[in-house]
C-alpha cells in the first residue's frame, strides 16, 4: 500500500504518545513510522510527531532464559553494602586468563594495586563510618533474624542519619541500634528495646534516647508498637493451638477494654494472658516455657496473671 502524503504540521508539536485523534481530519488511524521516528495520521499523512524515541531493546529473545542472558541491567542498588554493591574489586586469583599463575613481580603489582584501589574506596570520613556501621547494622539484623528488604530499608535510614551529620558525638553501636528499632516499629515487627539491647551490648536507655533525637531531628512517623505485636511471635514459637491463639486475643482485647494493659511491661502482660490461655484451653506450656520465649522471669508472670485473671473473673 502505498504511504499517504506527508504533510508538516504548522503548530507546535504535541508530545511523544498523547496523539489519539488525528487535529486536521479527525481520523484515528495513528501509525508509526519506526524508520523515520514519527507519528502520521494514515488518513490525510499530517505528521504528528516527529523525532520520537525508542526505548525497548534493541534485540529479541524468544523465552525467559534468553531474556536474562541478553539483558544488561546490573544488579540493584544495596544500601546494606557500603559501596552500594557498585564498585569493583581486584581478586586473589592471581592467575591470568588463561589460569596460568603469573610471575612474582606481577603478584607484587597486584598487590600494591589492591592496597591503594582500597584506600580509595574508602576516603573520606562518611566512608570510613559507613564502613563499620553497615557491618554491625548487618550483623544485628542476622541475630534479629530481619529480612532483607528490612535490613535494606534500615540501611537506607542510617545513610540519612549519617548524610545529616546526626552520628557526630555518638557512638556508632548507639546510632544502628536505635535505627533498626525504629525500622522495626515501622515494619510492625516485634522486637523490643530488651532483644536489641542485648545483641547489641548497649543500654537500653542510650537506645531509646538515641531514636528519640533521630526521630525529632528526621521527623520520623513511627507506629506505637504494641503488646499485641508479640502474640504471633509467641504463638509460633511455642507453636500454640489455634483455639489457643484464639483465647489469647479475645482475653487481650477484654483486658485493653478495661484498661489493665496500661502502665505495664508488655511482655509481662502478653506472658499473662498466654500463660490464662493456656491453661483454660488445657494447652501443656510451663510458665518457664512462656517466660523464655518472652524474655521475662516467672515472677512477672505470676504477679500479672493474678491481676489480670481477678480483673477479668476468670479461673485458673
Amino acid at each position: 500500500m502505498a504511504k499517504p502524503a506527508r504533510k508538516k504540521e504548522p503548530a507546535a508539536q504535541p508530545a511523544q504518545g498523547q496523539h489519539t485523534v488525528c487535529p486536521n481530519c479527525g481520523g484515528r488511524r495513528i501509525v508509526k513510522d519506526y524508520e523515520r521516528g514519527e507519528l502520521v495520521c494514515a488518513d490525510c499523512g499530517l505528521v504528528l510527531a516527529e523525532h520520537l524515541l525508542d526505548y525497548g531493546a534493541e534485540w529479541r529473545a524468544f523465552d525467559s532464559e534468553d531474556l536474562k542472558n541478553k539483558a544488561r541491567g546490573g544488579s540493584p542498588i544495596k544500601y546494606i553494602r557500603p559501596d552500594k554493591g557498585l564498585t569493583t574489586e581486584i581478586d586473589l586469583y592471581n592467575r591470568d586468563i588463561r589460569g596460568i599463575k603469573i610471575s612474582g613481580k606481577k603478584v607484587a603489582q597486584l598487590s600494591r594495586m589492591r592496597k591503594w584501589h582500597k584506600r580509595s574506596s574508602v576516603s573520606t570520613s562518611i566512608e570510613r563510618n559507613l564502613m563499620i556501621a553497615l557491618n554491625e547494622l548487618d550483623r544485628i539484623a542476622s541475630y534479629l533474624s530481619l529480612s532483607k528488604d528490612v535490613r535494606e530499608d534500615a540501611a537506607l535510614l542510617y545513610r540519612q542519619v549519617a548524610e545529616k551529620g546526626l552520628v557526630r558525638g555518638r557512638l556508632i553501636e548507639n546510632v544502628v541500634s536505635a535505627v533498626l528499632y525504629a525500622t522495626c516499629r515501622k515494619h510492625q515487627i516485634p522486637r523490643t528495646l530488651d532483644e536489641i539491647a542485648q545483641i547489641s551490648g548497649v543500654d537500653r536507655k542510650e537506645i531509646g534516647r538515641t531514636f528519640r533525637f533521630i526521630a525529632q531531628e528526621l521527623h520520623l512517623k513511627v507506629p506505637l508498637g504494641g503488646p499485641e505485636q508479640l502474640i504471633p511471635r509467641v504463638a509460633t514459637q511455642l507453636k500454640l493451638k489455634p483455639a489457643t491463639v484464639d483465647k489469647i486475643n479475645e482475653l487481650y482485647r477484654k483486658a485493653v477494654s478495661r484498661n489493665l494493659v496500661l502502665g505495664k511491661g508488655p511482655q509481662g502482660v502478653v506472658a499473662a494472658i498466654v500463660y490464662i490461655s493456656c491453661e483454660i484451653m488445657d494447652d501443656k506450656h510451663t510458665q518457664k516455657d512462656i517466660a523464655d520465649a518472652l524474655g521475662v522471669t516467672e515472677v512477672t508472670i505470676r504477679n500479672r496473671y493474678k491481676e489480670i485473671a481477678n480483673a477479668l473473673g476468670v479461673e485458673v
